[in-house]
């Protein structure tokens, strides 16, 4: 949570976060991170949009969390509208966003999160474009 809420505050709008791992492996609990860095109160919780898709809260900036888990594919993410959320106004993060890759732009940043032991997880950050590459340099 300390990673994803110092990522939250460099953020700006239209940043994108992929998240990236299996289940259990603190994509959520990264997000909420995200989400406090972005200026979301303690107060409200922020969960899981795996049935909902997207949970959309407010900030300083809207945090567009969504979760591709249950969607099938390019045509099914397109239909339900929420690739429109991807260069917006607000900041978007994307769990199992290795579901469709082809959604993503360019200034995406890619968290890939694994198991490191039973109580361990190990996170991998990169981006190639250079608003990824500033951010991710912020960070070090």
């Amino acid at each position: 949570m300390r990673l994803g809420r110092r990522l939250g505050s460099l953020l700006r709008p239209a940043d994108v976060v992929a998240a990236t791992g299996p289940l259990g492996s603190g994509k959520t609990w990264f997000a909420k991170g995200v989400g406090l860095g972005l200026g979301i109160p303690e107060d409200i919780v922020i969960t899981s949009p795996s049935f909902a898709l997207m949970n959309e809260y407010e900030g300083r900036l809207f945090f567009y969390h969504m979760d591709l888990y249950r969607l099938a594919g390019l045509e099914e993410i397109r239909t339900s509208g929420l690739d429109e959320y991807l260069d917006g106004e607000g900041v978007a993060l994307v769990e199992w966003a290795e579901r469709c890759p082809e959604i993503l732009p360019a200034w995406t940043i890619t968290v890939a999160f694994s198991f490191d032991g039973p109580n361990r997880r190990c996170l991998t950050m990169e981006g190639g474009h250079p608003r990824a590459i500033r951010i991710l340099d912020a960070l070090a």
